[in-house]
């Protein structure tokens, strides 16, 4: 019997740990499942999707800078796209997708637009409008809402002097917009003083030709005339007959495409001996060309021309940050998505993108404040030219890196016209022709 009992007690313990070795096996499965599940997750990445919201001039005067502009926003943006996005250290891919509305070259509707961005969209970031009385009725809804808005196609310098963080100019300033032309004009002929200056009754333009007024007479200058004319102005007679009157060595002034192609097509219609013309927007643009004769001789400021050679190699020697593609690829790849010639609103476009695309990678983050300072530390040279940005509480956001060129209509060996950079004297491909008339 007691031989009975212990052999009962051998096979009960031989039970007890046949069934603790398995409840052991049991639960060390799920434990190297669970220790191989995050690794696939971080090795496969998260894909986000951030959201870039803005206006565009799909109507209105507006129409023909705004759509370059957001056709250059728009190949940036496939670019990144079809690149895989943007690769962050914790295995997050960043990619893009917008979201727009037409403004209709209206500053009453932005406000309302950009704010529908920021709140029922949910725009990760924002792109400023085209012009800067439009960008500077957006650039209050960003900061009102802690979205960053890279601004561009806005030069006004006022916008940034309203103690705003988030908002990050890539255009240089107005104040600085024609003044090389008088510092052209005075190279050229020491003897030229007299300048009438003309300009649309907006913002930007007003900014502008105040600004170059207070720069020439502080050279030297005689200011013969300064007068606006309404946006929308087709009929240029009136201020032509004073310009005569005034008789100045120069005219500059002007405001955007329209009324700038209508301004130098009836100055030429009216064969005025004047000896120097520099306006506004639009000469750069590739399409004014087609104003013919008219066209021949009229310089006209540009943040970036396909001719300005920024290069990997022009950054070290100025001891910059080199970032993006070279003007060259940037041209090819504009040229091959929208067969025509990028202008300087294509490249500010595109340049925007970029922008936004090197912070989020300096940040490692799509957070406001980490691609904010970001922002605040760059002092790099892109195709587009230098950009940094001043960080003081007065101006914050405001352009202090990047420099306009100017180009003049001259004319080729088969009698073509083709533009040529004339100033800085560093970067011209041509001499100025002067006097034009």
């Amino acid at each position: 019997m007691r031989t009975k009992f212990v052999y009962l007690i051998a096979i009960l313990l031989t039970a007890s740990l046949l069934l603790s070795a398995c409840a052991q096996q049991a639960t060390q499965a799920p434990a190297a499942q669970a220790t191989e599940a995050p690794m696939a997750t971080e090795a496969m990445g998260q894909e986000v999707t951030a959201v870039i919201g803005f206006t565009v001039s799909q109507t209105g005067s507006l129409n023909v800078e705004s759509t370059r502009q957001t056709n250059g926003l728009n190949l940036w943006m496939d670019q990144v796209n079809n690149a895989g996005g943007i690769k962050l250290s914790d295995g997050t891919v960043v990619k893009f997708e917008s979201k727009f509305y037409d403004d209709e070259s209206n500053k009453d509707r932005v406000q309302e637009l950009y704010t529908r961005l920021a709140t029922e969209d949910n725009a990760n970031f924002l792109i400023s409008p085209y012009s800067s009385g439009l960008t500077d009725a957006a650039a209050v809804i960003a900061e009102q809402y802690s979205k960053i808005m890279i601004t561009t196609g806005a030069a006004s310098d006022s916008t940034y002097m309203k103690g705003y963080t988030l908002v990050f100019q890539a255009y240089t300033p107005a104040s600085k917009y024609l003044t090389g032309a008088a510092d052209l004009l005075k190279t050229t002929d020491a003897s030229a003083t007299k300048i009438a200056i003309v300009h649309e009754n907006d913002k930007f333009s007003t900014d502008v030709s105040t600004a170059l007024k207070d720069y020439a007479e502080a050279n030297g200058f005689n200011v013969v005339m300064f007068e606006g004319y309404d946006s929308g102005t087709t009929d240029f007679a009136p201020f032509i007959n004073k310009i005569q009157d005034a008789a100045p060595d120069a005219i500059m002034g002007g405001g955007h495409f329209q009324d700038g192609t209508t301004f130098a097509k009836q100055l030429y219609e009216k064969q005025l001996p004047v000896k120097f013309i520099s306006i506004l927007v639009a000469p750069p643009e590739p399409s004014f060309a087609e104003l013919g004769d008219a066209a021949y001789g009229i310089i006209g400021p540009s943040q970036w021309e396909p001719l300005a050679a920024f290069t990997e190699e022009s950054a070290k020697a100025a001891g910059l940050d080199w970032y993006g593609p070279t003007g060259a690829d940037f041209v090819s790849a504009y040229k091959a998505a929208y067969n025509e010639d990028p202008s300087y609103h294509s490249a500010g476009g595109y340049e925007a993108g970029l922008l936004l695309q090197r912070a989020i990678e300096q940040a490692d983050s799509i957070d406001t404040q980490a691609v904010k300072s970001a922002l605040d530390s760059f002092d790099v040279l892109t195709f587009f030219g230098h950009i940094k940005f001043d960080t003081s509480a007065d101006a914050h956001g405001l352009q202090i890196g990047h420099s306009m060129v100017y180009i003049q209509w001259q004319k080729d060996d088969s009698g073509n016209l083709v533009k040529q950079v004339v100033w800085p004297a560093e970067g011209a491909t041509a001499e100025v022709i002067y006097p034009i008339r």
